[in-house]
């Protein structure tokens, strides 16, 4: 572990979490929030995994979050899009619907934001959600974020497109 608050841990992800996050990655329920299209492979997980060791190189990171007593990870925090020349960072967040609603998002995401504006120093962090996703709304609102715009008709699905609210948090610091 290299982040954590004595119940919810955030690590690197590692060869071992392979089947977990291809078993994620494949849930089209999640997919419309992760902006995915299309199944991925094991074997595309596992070379992403590969490479999943420096932020600054790859300009993306994925975190797996553990809660204490539970032999696998619950959930994953996504990093991507790095711009270290502006200093900010999108960020993403996965729990798991059997983990949802206890409040282990919150704490995933607030270490997450420590390391990233403490450790990373980055400036600000940022996120799309579309306007149907009430908890990912009231997650980032009780961490800070500010909505900061509307990208109208953003995201395409059978019934239709969706709107979808821009939110960044700029660095207290």
């Amino acid at each position: 572990m290299f982040i954590s608050d004595g119940n919810i841990s955030l690590r690197m992800a590692e060869p071992e979490d392979a089947q977990q996050i291809y078993e994620w990655e494949n849930d089209r329920s999640v997919w419309r929030v992760s902006e995915t299209s299309s199944p991925t492979s094991l074997f595309q997980v596992e070379q992403f995994l590969l490479g999943n060791s420096d932020l600054t190189t790859n300009r993306q990171l994925r975190l797996m979050v553990l809660l204490k007593n539970i032999d696998r990870p619950i959930g994953s925090i996504d990093l991507f899009d790095f711009d270290p020349v502006n200093s900010r960072i999108g960020i993403g967040i996965l729990i798991e619907k059997d983990y949802r609603g206890r409040g282990y998002a919150t704490t995933a995401l607030s270490l997450c934001l420590d390391y990233l504006f403490h450790d990373v120093m980055v400036h600000q962090a940022h996120c799309l959600i579309d306007v149907q996703n009430e908890e990912s709304h009231r997650l980032f609102h009780r961490l800070g974020f500010n909505e900061c715009g509307c990208r109208k008709e953003w995201i395409r699905t059978p019934q239709g497109y969706l709107d979808a609210v821009f939110y960044q948090k700029i660095n207290p610091s």
